[in-house]
């Protein structure tokens, strides 16, 4: 579903692509966006214990993407990344909103941005205003908080309907059952009702449909169900072992399976591009505690860590009749591409006023052999429970830079020959290292990237100790 030295990377491929006015039958297009699915999370890309059947087969008639990232570590960032197309850091969108503050760390974070700006135009915004019927279900995790959450709604950015949890939801239990087809009171099924209801609705014209999962996100609660019949299926020997998270990850395939389902029944499957992926790699640990919620192996680490855990994840696209069934694309793509893409898919040519970070995945959809020339960047400077301290990090080629900006340490890897990231190569490779840095601190100007600074109370014994948010001051546009 995605070498930026640039301010902005102009998407030439799109202006081949008809006007909006003149292009004929333009496709729907739904992106799924689970939370918290690490990159092993699904049976087409190696879990041991979790059954995804319909998602192993959306893979089986499209493109699956093994290097596919997301562009933060935590939520709200990737989000953000999606809707606008632009890097988190580029938005000084850096943390999910609301964030964390550790009062007596050695960094102190910057003043960042806690909602989408209202000026930013959306990718709903865009679809919208070409004719598009727009929605939003599931996860916002966008909207700012008390007076600045004004304007920052799914219906306030581009957005026709939307549905998220409902009042007195506890987790992902509701208070009663669905009335909707499911008729169930797990979150998941409620808000599949919501999808399905969604594409009824918009049958006559084309939609976009953004559904943005809750699950495996925290609180770890399945289905009863399913934890019963993962319970009977628990391998002490599987990497994957936990029952109830599986519980989630089978009601994300089960919720994909009615979606499919759905389109299959009202004739629009093969007018429709389905895109999957995850906002963040899966949670392993806390306050350095192993969970035992998930695991991201042969990955490092997981959500919130700067390690290939934090951000590479699963991500599959369907577009019948032109995805190679069954075919792999191993070239590595990032969430601001799912913008470019869903914007040529639609047959809207690309505004030189309003450009972004993304590239158009059109070209691997066709060919899953064809080739990007560019690098990929993460920008975290915040501290996270699950992860290390604040980081910046850069994928060229094959080589994976980390510098950490507690101690200005760097890491080198090949990711080529170890994925799980243990040989550290910055000292045997000075070149290779000093090339990297240098890209990596060039981008950081090139999107005016916010950097943490020497925390004046700066104490090492209650350096872990979370405290309240400092006050915010009005977001600025970025």
């Amino acid at each position: 579903m995605f070498k930026l030295l640039v301010t902005f990377v102009g998407l030439s491929l799109a202006l081949l692509i008809p006007s909006p006015a003149v292009a004929a039958d333009r496709p729907n297009v739904i992106l799924l966006l689970a939370d918290d699915l690490g990159w092993t999370g699904l049976g087409c890309f190696g879990s041991d214990f979790y059954e995804t059947p319909n998602l192993d087969s959306l893979a089986d008639r499209g493109v699956k993407f093994t290097n596919a990232y997301a562009a933060c570590t935590v939520c709200s960032p990737t989000r953000a990344s999606i809707m606008t197309g632009k890097y988190p850091a580029r938005l000084h969108l850096t943390d999910f909103i609301a964030g964390q503050n550790r009062p007596f760390a050695k960094l102190q974070i910057p003043q960042w941005t806690k909602r989408l700006d209202g000026e930013q135009r959306t990718i709903a915004e865009v679809l919208k205003g070409s004719g598009y019927r727009t929605g939003h279900v599931g996860k916002w995790h966008l909207s700012g908080i008390g007076k600045q959450a004004s304007g920052t709604k799914p219906t306030d950015q581009g957005f026709d309907v939307s549905y998220e949890r409902p009042p007195g939801a506890k987790g992902y239990l509701l208070k009663t059952p669905s009335d909707g087809e499911s008729k169930s009171n797990y979150l998941t099924d409620y808000l599949t009702d919501k999808a399905c209801e969604f594409i009824d609705q918009s049958k006559s014209d084309p939609f976009f449909l953004y559904f943005a999962y809750h699950v495996p996100h925290t609180p770890i609660q399945g289905r009863s169900d399913l934890v019963d019949y993962f319970t009977s299926k628990v391998d002490p020997d599987a990497i994957h072992q936990n029952q109830t998270y599986a519980a989630m990850v089978a009601s994300l395939d089960q919720s994909v399976g009615r979606i499919v389902a759905q389109l299959e029944k009202r004739h629009l499957t093969d007018n429709t591009v389905i895109l999957f992926i995850s906002d963040n790699g899966g949670l392993t640990q806390r306050n350095g505690k192993h969970d035992g919620f998930t695991e991201n192996l042969p990955l490092r680490r997981g959500k919130g860590s700067a390690y290939e855990g934090g951000v590479r994840v699963p991500a599959i696209a369907y577009w019948p009749g032109v995805t190679p069934a069954g075919s792999v694309c191993d070239e590595p793509i990032i969430t601001m591409d799912l913008f470019p893409t869903i914007q040529q898919l639609a047959g809207i040519a690309v505004s030189q006023t309003q450009p972004n970070d993304g590239l158009s995945l059109v070209p691997l959809l066709h060919d899953p052999h064809h080739r990007f020339d560019r690098d990929l960047f993460w920008h975290y400077p915040h501290y996270h429970a699950g992860g290390d301290s604040p980081y910046s990090a850069i994928r060229s080629g094959n080589y994976r830079l980390i510098e950490f900006h507690e101690d200005e340490r760097v890491e080198l890897y090949d990711l080529a020959v170890d994925i799980g990231e243990q040989n550290d190569l910055s000292e045997s490779l000075p070149t290779k290292t000093r090339e990297l840095k240098e890209k990596l601190h060039k981008w950081r100007e090139s999107v005016n990237a916010q950097m943490p600074t020497a925390n004046p109370n700066f104490d090492p014994a209650r350096q872990q100790k979370v405290g309240r948010q400092p006050k915010s001051k009005r977001p600025q546009s970025s």
